[in-house]
């Protein structure tokens, strides 16, 4: 890989992560359109997409900063673990997203090898997933319609994490206060089962198992967990952002690893394309985090379900 090839994938990256597409299909593609073999050597792919997830950080750092602060404050995860029902609105977000982690976990833990293995196989595979992306984007898209009906009762909405007073940008400051914090949980409690901060412990699992599936390649990750939330009574607004803040331990936790266990230095690939891809992607990812979440918010999800089928017949044709 040259390094020029290395700017062009890792800008390719930075621009389909945020988009229900599928970043990791499309750095497949590039590959073969550049004519790239370098079989199962994961990588660079573990770089650009590490590189996304810091200029994830870097536009969400006040979210995460406020979310991090309220597992300190009282009724925070650290001063009130004894009394879990307490947990302010912030420590409960923090929780779900880490339930929703939990089937990556297996993923990453178990089956490892076969997912790297899929990895580098042919490009149909690819276009296959992408099929299986358009189709999940066009039920979503008719979620209202499609919802479980054990959704339902868990699933009614009230408002996003930020119409509560506990928006993850003011976590912190929110939560630090008593009354600010007994308020918070007290809006929550419409009749009905409503789920704080718009989603559940059930809902954050289903969507967590979405993720696990889209290792894949093909399958884009933000549009499995997008449709899954949506399919599952989730708003959108909602599981937007979710779905960006989820990622980020489990796609840093891989980063590691590939670091200690010394794949990234046994790695065919040389120093000077992973530094310039990793920089095209984090530079991209800034620039597409801003405008691709809203996109996604407002634009229907079928136009990106077309995307994806023409994508995938394409492939058919000419591969």
């Amino acid at each position: 890989m040259t390094w020029f090839e290395a700017i062009l994938l890792g800008l390719l990256q930075g621009l389909t992560e945020f988009l229900p597409v599928s970043s990791s299909g499309h750095l497949q593609i590039g590959k073969e359109l550049l004519g790239i073999d370098v079989g199962e050597d994961l990588v660079f792919e573990v770089v650009v997409h590490a590189a996304t997830v810091l200029s994830t950080i870097v536009v969400f750092r006040r979210q995460i900063w406020g979310l991090l602060k309220s597992l300190f404050v009282k009724d925070g995860l650290f001063r009130s673990i004894a009394h879990p029902s307490r947990f302010n609105d912030g420590t409960d977000y923090v929780l779900k997203i880490c339930v929703s982690m939990i089937p990556v976990f297996i993923v990453g833990m178990f089956f490892k090898d076969a997912v790297e293995s899929v990895f580098g196989s042919s490009i149909y595979v690819v276009a296959g997933a992408l099929l299986v992306t358009a189709l999940l984007l066009l039920l979503s898209d008719n979620a209202s319609r499609l919802r479980f009906r054990g959704c339902r009762s868990c699933c009614k909405y009230k408002a996003p994490i930020e119409a509560a007073g506990v928006s993850p940008v003011k976590a912190g400051e929110d939560v630090a206060s008593d009354a600010a914090s007994k308020d918070s949980r007290d809006s929550h409690k419409p009749d009905g089962a409503v789920a704080r901060n718009g989603i559940s412990y059930w809902q954050a699992f289903v969507v967590g198992l979405g993720q696990a599936v889209a290792v894949l390649p093909g399958l884009s990750r933000s549009g499995t967990t997008i449709a899954t939330g949506l399919l599952c009574g989730v708003k959108r607004d909602v599981i937007a952002q979710f779905s960006f803040l989820m990622v980020l331990v489990p796609i840093l936790g891989e980063a590691f690893l590939e670091i200690v266990g010394g794949e990234m230095a046994a790695s065919t690939i040389g120093a000077l394309p992973l530094v310039l891809g990793f920089l095209s992607a984090f530079v991209a990812g800034l620039f597409a985090c801003r405008v691709m979440i809203a996109l996604v918010k407002k634009t229907k999800l079928g136009w990106f379900a077309l995307y994806c089928a023409v994508v995938a017949v394409l492939i058919f044709i000419f591969a």
